[in-house]
Formats: C-alpha cells, structure tokens, sequence
C-alpha cells in the first residue's frame, strides 16, 4: 500500500514537471538582410508558433541590407505573439539595428554593435530625402512601440543629430556599443553567450530548438539578392537571344533556361513567387513556340510580353525588378554584339549566321573591269532597250543602258558613256548613219 501511495504521488507531480519545461526558438540573422532571408525567419516563426515556445531568441550579427526585406522582417516581429529577444552576438548595424529594436529586449555581447543605420541607394551614396524621411519615420516608431528614447534611434540614421555624450557628434551616425546601448536603455543587458543569456532569462532548463537554414533556404537567399538577380536574367536573355539567331544549335538556349529556371527556383523558395508567375512563363514560352508554326510576329510579341510579365511578377518588389530587368536586356545586346563580332568566325555555332567565304582575288575572283576604250564606238541593239538591254559590238555581246528613251531590236547606236559594267548608249539618227 505505500508503494501504491508513493506511484500515486510520482504521477501527480509528473504533470506538473512537464508542465515546467520550456521550448525556446534560437533564429540566427546572419549576413545580409535581403528577401530570402525574410522567408527563413518567416518558417522559424511560424515552427515556433507551432510548438508552443515559450520565447525566440534572435541572434543577430549582420552589416545590414536592404530596406524592404527590413520592413517585411521587422513586420513578422510585430505580428508575433511570442515574447521576441534580440541578442547582438558581434553587429547589428543599419537594418540589422532596425530589426533589433523590433523585439521585445535587447541583449548584447560585450563587443557587441549597433547602429549606422542610415539609408544608401546602389552607388553607395546617401537616398533621396523621401526614401530617408520614411526611414527615419520607421526608425522612431520601432524604438517607441518598446518605449525606447527615440532620439537615439534618429540618431543612428541621421547624421545632422549631435549626440556628443554617446559618441555622435554632428556630421556622424551613432553606433552604440554594448556599455553606451545599456547606459540609453537600448539594451537590457550584456552577456557573453547565448547560454548566459538563457540562464539570465530563466531558461537554462529549457528546451533549446535552433532553426538552421536549409540547402534550398541558403541557395535561395543567394539568388534573391539584388545583385545576382541581375546577372541571372542577363545570362539568361544571352542565352536565348543566341538560340533565336542559331536556331536547332541548343546550347545557347539550354544556359539560358537553365540561369532562367534558377531566377524562379529562387523567388519559389524565398516565397516571393506563386505559381501564377511560372503558369505565366509557360504560357509565355508556348506563344513562342506558336510563332514557329503560326508566323506574323503577334504570337512572338505576346510570348515575350508573358515571359517578361512573369518575371516581374515573381520578383517580388516590382521597381527592383524592373531594373534588373532593364540591365539584363542592356547587358545581353551588348553581349550579344560582342559574341558575334570578336568570336562569331571562331565558333562553329555563328557559321549558320555568318558569311565567311570571300571572293577576293587571292582566291581567284576578278571584279569587273572598266573599258573605257568603248566610248565613241557604233555597236548595234540585238533586243529592245527598255532601257536596258543586249547590244552587239563586231563579235561581242555586251549588256547596256539607253540614255534615257526607248530604242528598238537592229537599231545602230553609238557608246558614248562607260561606268564600270555600266555601258550607256544612244541611239544614231540618220545624220550620223550616213
């Protein structure tokens, strides 16, 4: 019986032990922040969500990125339900501050950074006064929505607001370090490690769960970022610009679907295409393959306009992808000019397009000597000029021009006019015949 009451106790507190374990997500922010990133965070949220976690931890070491995978990010922080920790394991500079103040609290490494956060366009120069004045806008409100001093948040995206205590004079971004961000209240404390940090929040007991990036996820952010895309869709239209013009060759075409089909591969994983944009592209594609069998050029124009249509839609960011767009169609004419002109006689694949043969006079073709010696002589017409025609001079058939009016078979005419193969005659009045 008091091995009965000792089971009966075991299993009632069971329960309650269960009951204490606590699941904490660890997602790492590694690199640049571009689209296919946003896709990564968004499954590790979501697994989160799923398995009930008590918090996730954000590990963020980042040199920033793009703005509006920032924007998409930091909204996927906000609409989380789960208690969010941004833990700074080296730099949180310009997005990667934006997304930072996203979360619920702050932790740092002690060699920790965070801030420089100001807006640059693709030159590398500061934005436009309308994309920075948004930005500033959106830096202020993350730093209020977790009752932060919004100044210092300012402070790291513009450089005109003197902060001099904490390092950001006038005519200089704020980058805090780990001491300077705890003194502000941008931080909630420092800590080595990820395991201090669990221990200072309580979860040393807990279930740790870190969401990795899959094979598929990192090829993916690679071929979002807006640098490759560009170069993807300009192999892509070299390729198939150089099967237009040698048509039955393949190879050109086969690279060109091949740095096509891997623009798509990427923005399907990133999340950033549906399948409308690949139903688009194959309709695209078929309207080519109609303008073979079906010419009159309408059927090609829409296929090119389906194709391009697809793309844009599966870009995601629509201006971002107009311009790569734009580069591609640049950069493949251009390619294409300089494949035909400086390669076109070297490579076999161009012989369809390209005459080689020449009838120069080292292969023994003569050009058509000048007689000049012909002027003044009385020839007779074998056909009727109209204007042109045969005439016959003593023992020579020779083609020729009237100078202008009709002349008659049998008719006398005199040579007055020779240029090159161009024999001009006219006719003889009865003057002359005598």
């Amino acid at each position: 019986m008091g091995f009965g009451l000792l089971l009966l106790s075991f299993l009632l507190v069971l329960p309650t032990i269960q009951a204490d374990t606590s699941t904490v997500y660890v997602i790492p922010i590694e690199d640049e922040v571009e689209r296919g990133l946003q896709a990564f965070i968004e499954r590790g949220i979501e697994e989160a969500e799923d398995a009930g976690a008590e918090a996730i931890i954000f590990e963020i070491d980042t040199p920033g990125g793009f703005v509006d995978a920032a924007d998409g990010i930091a909204r996927l922080l906000d609409k989380t339900d789960l208690e969010t920790l941004a833990f700074v394991n080296q730099d949180a500079l310009s997005a990667g501050a934006f997304l930072a103040l996203h979360n619920d609290e702050i932790y740092m490494h002690p060699n920790g950074r965070m801030g420089a956060a100001q807006v640059i366009n693709q030159s590398g120069n500061a934005a436009a006064d309308k994309a920075n004045s948004a930005w500033l806008s959106s830096m202020k409100s993350a730093a209020q929505t977790v009752d932060r001093d919004p100044q210092y948040a300012l402070a790291m995206a513009d450089a005109s607001i003197d902060l001099p205590e904490v390092g950001a004079a006038k005519g200089k971004l704020l980058t805090l370090d780990a001491k300077e961000a705890e003194q502000v209240g941008y931080s909630e404390g420092t800590v080595s490690s990820l395991s201090e940090l669990l221990a200072l929040k309580g979860f040393q007991d807990a279930t740790i769960v870190t969401i990795d990036e899959t094979f598929s996820e990192s090829l993916a952010r690679f071929l979002t970022n807006p640098f490759i895309v560009p170069i993807l869709l300009s192999f892509a239209g070299l390729g198939l610009l150089l099967e237009l013009f040698t048509p039955g060759v393949g190879v050109p075409g086969f690279i060109g679907m091949v740095f096509l089909l891997l623009f798509f591969y990427g923005h399907l994983v990133a999340g950033l295409a549906g399948y409308e944009s690949i139903i688009l592209l194959i309709i695209g594609f078929g309207l080519l393959v109609a303008e073979f069998i079906i010419p009159g050029g309408v059927a090609g124009f829409l296929g090119v306009a389906a194709i391009l249509g697809s793309i844009l839609l599966a870009g995601g960011d629509l201006k971002t992808t107009a311009i790569a767009v734009l580069i591609a169609m640049v950069v493949a004419t251009v390619g294409m000019v300089i494949v035909v002109k400086f390669f076109g006689k070297r490579l076999s694949l161009f012989k369809r397009i390209i005459l080689t043969d020449a009838t120069d006079t080292a292969s023994g073709y003569v050009s058509t000597t000048n007689r000049p010696e012909l002027v003044g002589k009385i020839a007779r017409t074998l056909t009727a000029l109209r204007p042109s025609g045969t005439i016959q001079l003593d023992d020579e058939r020779i083609d020729a021009v009237s100078e202008g009016r009709f002349i008659d078979s049998g008719k006398n005419v005199k040579i007055i006019k020779v240029e090159g193969s161009r024999i001009v005659v006219r006719e003889l009045d009865k003057q002359e015949e005598e």
